[in-house]
């Protein structure tokens, strides 16, 4: 394992805090806490907020989060707990979801990892192991990053011991484990399975699992701990076995102690484990799908890992609470840059986000045609190739290399290289086998092009070898000490604009120190931590803040003169967030962030309160919400046994309900939904993300990043632009991203076709006439029965996931 080093802790000089920075404004008694917005926020709180052995209310959440994230320092002044905890039971500081659900006194025990957002990784083992933790992972597969081999990995064999409760004995379990390795069809019931079918599984499963694990010297067998850390280990060993070049030498991997699927997972509150049989399948499917077509010599190494961590992806379930977000990018400049842009429409890479990292030089070239080199005929093509596949399925974007900030002050350039492994080492996982490889690739990322990347949102940016950044979202309309309904948009006494605009700043200063005392936990890249101190604070539900409080509208917002008390606003709460930022990294003894403002997609916290997520216009003025539920109806109209019995009740409210082709036995029930900012009175100056033109949000994009990012200790703004192909053809798409992409720092342009159009049999989201809104809502006759709502609908920021 070679030098032992002290987990590093950005804390360490710390002594004592006299500074009480605060207004005050959120008293010194709890306050009540904010109700969750009926519907889709109260099912977002029941799946990954509230802890239901806990019945829980946010009221309850906020103590616990307060209690967990003072705890991380000694002497945290209680005035400042109390403080903390009011802002988040009010709703003004919102945090992130990751906090919400893992906050509590414990989290002084617990690692770093499992409350970043973001982060970065430049190897598999390494992205994988912060998957299961749930961060979103960023990496970058430019040639001059990727040097592993994977046709020189071990032979692998895999053992699952016959005792152990997954491995397949009856017909129902071979059933379930045809399904799982996709053996069988995905439709297959056990009525259908067939003696045919058993025998194809029975056969599969006697070709990859060994009876036993070997006893021979010259075999290394590797048994896979039943931990997050257990199973990155095992991608640990492989990888570094290719680095050195294994290819003759034979890895059993041993699955036997890893709990049986369902298990619960005690550090995810208790959801259900994946079991050993979704690693097994990520294993089989690089051993089957990359390391033996590499050793044909049929796939480049950017490739490979690129596969290698589409497998892994795909089993990060983590109980099925958290789908796998990934960020892979690659450099213009590169020579297979056009497969790259081709592989997510032709090889079904669907785990991570793809974009084209890019620079001044690139957009030069492809805005001024009489540059005749062979290098900007490249970059001429690789931008229409691009396009051309963005238009088809929205991928992949660009990302202005040259505009992230790593580049832009030169940190990146700076950090050691070490030969140790310390910058991959924690309480709880240490790189005991990839110290080597880890300092290899840190020395190639050292002299590389594009040091730095995102995260799979893109408004993080962060060092290519690794790095994490904490962050969080602050509410200012949630910040009003009155009720929503009792204010009148743009007039408010001055007392209370005064206490409204004091609870925001105090929500910023709290939600700063929040994030740099997350910082302070025992972290598997603790040295990049010590070194950068970063974190994002953003708002989110900007558009009811600026209506409510302003009497401003999205077009308002665009008239920089009209909109100055806004934006000079937003400028100050800029200011405080660095200036915060920086005294209290002094105050306990850290580097001053080199990060500190940012806007992320804030999906999770703003349906709580049913918000515009993060810098986004609203989606839709008023629609139905479709959601999923067991059940079909049999051939006599009624439902079958086994149906969901809150769809019959439904039916019976009124509700729409319709049975699902695509996916027999499933139904969906709509549920009619009003956006927050419709219910605030807007009315017909509501501006939706269809009614605004791609300029418009560019233009919003551009002041965002002027007033609320800033040029020092800024992030960038995380933004998904739909182009819908019904209005713009595809030279109009080029010529738009051409002219305004060079001008911001971050921006995903997603063409988008009208519901119809898609040809889906239903979308989660179906926007209605007022109309047909109001009969619906006339026939439904429900007072209060609660909502069930399937998770994969939860999971995503305005427009960033697929359907």
């Amino acid at each position: 394992m070679g030098r032992q080093f002290p987990p590093v802790s950005i804390l360490a000089k710390r002594q004592t805090v006299a500074r009480y920075p605060f207004e005050g404004a959120f008293g010194t008694q709890p306050l009540k806490a904010r109700s969750l917005d009926r519907g889709m926020g109260e099912a977002v709180g029941r799946r990954t907020v509230f802890r239901p052995s806990d019945h829980e209310d946010f009221g309850k959440v906020a103590n616990r989060v307060a209690a967990g994230n003072t705890a991380l320092l000694p002497n945290v002044d209680d005035r400042e707990t109390t403080q903390l905890r009011n802002a988040i039971a009010t709703g003004a500081l919102l945090t992130s979801g990751r906090h919400l659900q893992h906050g509590d006194p414990s989290q002084p025990e617990r690692n770093m990892e499992v409350f970043t957002n973001c982060a970065t990784a430049i190897c598999s083992f390494a992205k994988f192991y912060l998957l299961l933790n749930g961060s979103g992972v960023g990496r970058a597969y430019d040639d001059e990053l990727c040097i592993i081999d994977w046709a020189q990995a071990p032979n692998l064999h895999f053992v699952l011991d016959n005792t152990h409760p997954d491995y397949p004995h009856d017909r129902s379990s071979l059933l379930r484990f045809g399904l799982e390795m996709q053996i069988v069809p995905w439709n297959t019931t056990l009525a259908t399975f067939d003696v045919t079918m058993a025998t194809q599984v029975e056969q599969f499963l006697n070709n990859v699992v060994l009876p036993e694990k070997p006893n021979r010297p010259e075999i290394i067998v590797h048994e896979i701990e039943d931990s997050r850390e257990g199973w990155a280990k095992a991608v640990e060993t492989i990888e570094s076995m290719a680095f050195e070049g294994s290819s003759e030498r034979a890895l059993v991997l041993d699955f036997s102690r890893i709990r049986c699927a369902g298990s619960p997972i005690a550090g995810m509150q208790g959801r259900p484990a994946s079991g050993p049989i979704s690693l097994l399948r990520g294993l089989l499917n690089i051993r089957t799908h990359v390391i033996e077509p590499a050793k044909r010599k049929q796939m480049p190494r950017w490739e490979q890992a690129l596969r290698v961590d589409h497998y892994l992806s795909v089993e990060v379930q983590v109980g099925g609470a958290r789908r796998a977000a990934r960020m892979a990018t690659k450099s213009w400049q590169d020579v297979d840059v056009l497969l790259f842009i081709r592989s997510k429409e032709e090889g079904g890479l669907w785990t991570a986000n793809h974009s084209v990292m890019v620079d001044q030089q690139f957009w030069q070239f492809v805005n001024n045609p009489s540059i005749e080199t062979p290098l900007a005929d490249h970059a001429r093509t690789v931008f229409a190739e691009a396009t051309r596949c963005a238009w088809i399925n929205g991928e992949p974007g660009f990302i202005n290399g040259d505009k992230l900030e790593d580049s832009r002050i030169g940190s990146a350039r700076r950090k050691p290289v070490y030969q140790d492994g310390r910058d991959f080492r924690s309480k709880r996982y240490q790189a005991s086998l990839a110290s080597k490889l880890l300092a290899e690739l840190a020395a190639c990322a050292a002299k590389a092009r594009f040091p730095v990347t995102t995260n799979p949102c893109g408004e993080i940016t962060l060092h290519v070898t690794g790095g994490y950044c904490v962050i969080g979202d602050f509410a200012p309309l949630l910040a009003c000490p009155l009720p929503l309904n009792e204010v009148i948009p743009g007039q408010l006494t001055h007392d209370h604009a005064a206490v409204w605009d004091a609870r925001i700043r105090d929500s910023v200063r709290l939600g700063v120190r929040f994030l740099l005392r997350a910082n302070g936990m025992d972290a598997l890249y603790a040295q990049e931590v010590a070194r950068t101190n970063r974190i994002g604070i953003g708002p989110t539900g900007l558009h009811e803040w600026a209506w409510l409080r302003f009497g401003l509208t999205f077009t308002d917002l665009l008239d920089e003169q009209r909109s100055v008390h806004f934006w000079q606003a937003v400028s100050e709460l800029s200011r405080i967030a660095k200036t915060e930022a920086n005294a209290y990294a002094q105050e306990i003894g850290a580097t001053q962030p080199i990060t500190v403002t940012t806007i992320k997609p804030a999906g999770t916290t703003s349906k709580l309160f049913g918000l515009t997520e993060g810098a986004h216009l609203p989606a839709r003025r008023q629609y139905l919400r479709w959601v999923q539920f067991k059940g079909a109806r049999s051939e006599s109209g009624g439902w079958e046994v086994g149906t969901d019995p809150l769809l019959p009740s439904y039916e019976r409210k009124g509700y729409p309900v319709k049975s699902l082709r695509s996916f027999p036995g499933m139904s969906i029930v709509g549920f009619p939904t009003v956006p927050l900012i419709q219910r605030l009175g807007t009315g017909d100056r509501i501006v939706t993300a269809p009614e605004a033109t791609p300029e418009e949000q560019y233009c919003w994009l551009g002041l965002l990043e002027k007033y609320w990012i800033g040029t020092e200790q800024g992030n960038q703004v995380s933004y998904t632009l739909k182009i819908y192909t019904d209005r713009y053809e595809l030279e109009n798409f080029r010529a738009i991203v051409a002219c305004h992409q060079p001008n911001v720092r971050c921006c995903a342009v997603l063409p988008s076709r009208s519901d119809a159009e898609l040809g889906y049999e239903y979308l989660p989201e179906e926007e209605i006439s007022v109309g047909r809104f109001a009969a619906i809502t006339a026939n439904i006759k429900d007072d209060n029965v609660p909502e069930v709502v399937d998770w994969a609908h939860l999971q995503c920021a305005s427009g960033v996931c697929p359907v």
